[in-house]
This record gives C-alpha cells, structure tokens and sequence, in this order.
C-alpha cells in the first residue's frame, strides 16, 4: 500500500499543468487533495472528476498573493481533514521579456506569485506543522533556480528566491520533523507560456518547448517525495528532459 493513501496534500495552481497533473496523480494513489487556484470553474470541475472516480477532493479559490486566502486554504484542509501533511507550492507564472522591454508590471506579478506565493503558504502552514510535529513543503522551483538565460533574467531570479528560501526552511525546521522538498522541472507542459506578452521571447519559448516533457513527469517526482518514510528527506530533484542540451 503507497504511503500517499491518506495522507492530506494541499495544493497552489491546482487547475491546470503541474498541479493538477498532481492532484490526479495523489487521489489515484488515496491522498486527500485540497485545490486551491482562481479559476474556481476548472477546481470545480476536476474536484468533480476526482471525486467521481472514488478519489477525495475538495477545492477553494485561492490567488497566493494574499497572506489571508493562502491562510483559509489550509483552514479549509485542518478544518475538512484534521490536519494538513503536505503543502505544494506550486502556483507561478513566467511572463518572459528582456530587461530593457521595462515591463515592470510584469516583474512585479512574478515576485508576487513566485515568491510571496511560496513564503504566504509557508507562513500559513509552518504554524500548523510545528503544532502537529510534522509535514512536508513542497516548492515547485525550476532550472531556472539554477541558471539565468536571455529574457528570462526576473524569472530565474524568483526561482533562485525559491531555492534560497526552500534551503533556508531546511535547515530552520528539520529537527522538528519537517520535511522540505524542492523540485526543480525543465521545460513542462503547462499553460506558462501562454502570459508571455513579449513577442521575441514568446517566439523563443515556442521553440523552446518542442522537447517539453508531460507534466505527469513532474507528479511522479512529487508522489516519490512524499512516500518516502519521515526520516528521508528528498531535498532537491532536477527533472529536465533527455533531449535537453542545458
């Protein structure tokens, strides 16, 4: 028997690529999925199919960038589940652009879903965690937490912030049976280039995602996070795809 079953696994950007490819993976294996992301007609309707099919799910509307909707998200798994063992931080966004394009609303944005997502769901399930002795973040980074490439100079940065704070929390809460895991994918199948408004960098990444891997790629690697027993850790997982030169 998987040691996922049962287990209570909240999840950001729940509604499409990664995250959801996740929820399905998690309710496939009798984790307890909590979906949280803006488009509540996509949470609704994947909450329906997974229940559906023998799965547990319940959804919230959830945009990361606010401390106080990322705190009733984990209310809502405590309050349904008894407790909350995971929390995927997994909402993000990549409008690539060069610099001197000066779309600072854009940088903006990405700063406050990449990073503040990631330390406002840190901040609403780090108290929950201490309190049960127990629970795992997982941080959804990128190779971009690695390396800085052309047009995307804001975008890795956030993702270098993501790898900063998930090493960080390591160090501060592993004593107290804290696991904290960042997965870091190669080019995924996802909806983040669609935000893309610059049109070099957009046709860039059209090339660019010729030898994207199937998000499912990126839930397997988060199910073998979770089901390992609470005294292994897995720190860090870089997941690109075999055709990839960089």
């Amino acid at each position: 028997m998987s040691s996922v079953k049962g287990k209570v696994v909240a999840i950001t950007g729940a509604s499409s690529g990664i995250g959801e490819a996740a929820a399905r993976l998690l309710a496939q294996h009798g984790a307890h999925v909590v979906l949280g992301a803006r488009r509540t007609d996509r949470l609704e309707k994947l909450a329906a199919a997974l229940n559906g099919e023998g799965g547990s799910a319940v959804y919230q509307s959830l945009n990361v960038v606010h401390l106080d909707q990322m705190e009733s998200f984990i209310d809502l798994a405590v309050s349904r589940f008894g407790r909350v063992d995971v929390i995927l931080n997994n909402a993000g966004i990549m409008p690539l652009s060069p610099l001197e394009a000066l779309k600072v609303d854009e940088w903006n944005r990405m700063i406050d879903v990449n990073v503040r997502g990631v330390l406002h769901g840190i901040a609403a399930g780090l108290p929950v965690m201490q309190k049960q002795g127990f629970g795992q973040f997982i941080n959804i980074a990128s190779i971009g937490a690695y390396e800085v490439s052309p047009t995307a100079a804001v975008y890795c940065a956030t993702k270098h912030a993501v790898r900063a704070i998930s090493e960080g929390l390591r160090q501060e809460v592993g004593s107290s049976g804290i696991r904290v895991t960042q997965i870091s994918p190669g080019v995924t199948e996802s909806e983040l280039a669609d935000g893309i408004s610059d049109g070099t960098a957009r046709q860039v990444m059209k090339e660019y995602r010729r030898i994207s891997i199937p998000a499912i790629s990126i839930a397997q690697a988060i199910v073998y996070a979770i089901e390992q027993p609470p005294e292994v850790d897995v720190n860090e997982i870089i997941i690109r795809p075999t055709a990839s030169g960089s």
